[in-house]
């Protein structure tokens, strides 16, 4: 049995973070990388750099300084799509396909902003609108036997086990329970399957985000699971592994706030 290594990774800014990319390329392994907020424009994205790490198959959804995913693979391409949500310009959705027809979602939610009112703060209102939208688009296209994975920083602590604490984040932007609600409502849309949470129970504290403003992040741990991988119901029993790679927030001199998260997958 062969299985697919399917990687994501909000890099914050990828050209910036190439060292602690090739790192991770070069431990890890993955087939399939899917980068989030790779803040460069589709023509600045550094091809040639991946290409000479293995992956020769390159979609990018970039956006100059802001936002933009990209997805690298080893392994064929079979089309892509390039969409957008809540009646906004960014590019924050690459739909790519493997062999086999499996759809693969790289995912950069708004992160809201601070404030966890609609009313007041439009940030937070765009990261509503844009969450019922794709949930709705997701339950639109349903079917039992759809083969997709969706991976990305989705930027929401569901669970009180997502976060450092609980009680003193259920009003922070990420944990809110509105915010809870709506991915839970997305989870539900295509019956998906939390890939990360089937390896590592509940139970556990697991984060893949730390704040740049704790002077030890490793010592305060005061992170949050921010990023995710989801499988359809047609997928479920497929992951044979899967890793949030902790120790990439400290590597170099500027690491990326977030940590690269890998699952194995058998897509027969």
């Amino acid at each position: 049995m062969s299985t697919t290594r399917i990687a994501t990774w909000n890099i914050n800014s990828v050209r910036l973070r190439l060292p602690i990319v090739r790192r991770f390329v070069q431990t890890y392994r993955p087939d399939v990388l899917c980068l989030q907020e790779i803040k460069c424009e589709d023509g600045k994205f550094p091809y040639q750099d991946f290409r000479e790490m293995g992956y020769p198959h390159i979609e990018v959804f970039g956006q100059k300084s802001y936002h933009g995913v990209a997805t690298v693979s080893r392994v064929p391409l079979a089309g892509s799509e390039r969409l957008k949500w809540a009646g906004k310009d960014d590019t924050r959705h690459l739909l790519t396909r493997l062999p086999g027809d499996v759809e693969v979602h790289n995912f950069y939610v708004p992160a809201g902003g601070d404030e966890p009112d609609p009313v007041v703060n439009e940030k937070f209102d765009h990261k509503l609108r844009f969450l019922d939208e794709v949930t709705a688009w997701f339950a639109e296209r349903r079917t039992d036997s759809a083969r997709a994975v969706v991976v990305g920083d989705l930027n929401i602590a569901p669970h009180e086990n997502d976060v450092w604490s609980h009680k003193k984040l259920l009003k922070v932007v990420s944990h809110t329970p509105i915010e809870v609600a709506r991915m839970a409502d997305w989870i539900a849309s295509h019956g998906f399957h939390d890939v990360v949470r089937e390896f590592v129970p509940d139970t556990e504290q697991l984060y893949s985000w730390w704040s740049y403003r704790a002077k030890d992040w490793d010592a305060a741990d005061k992170g949050r699971r921010l990023d995710h991988i989801w499988v359809t119901p047609a997928l479920i029993g497929a992951p044979k592994g899967m890793e949030v790679v902790r120790e990439a927030r400290g590597w170099g001199e500027k690491p990326s706030d977030h940590v690269p998260i890998w699952m194995d997958i058998d897509l027969g």
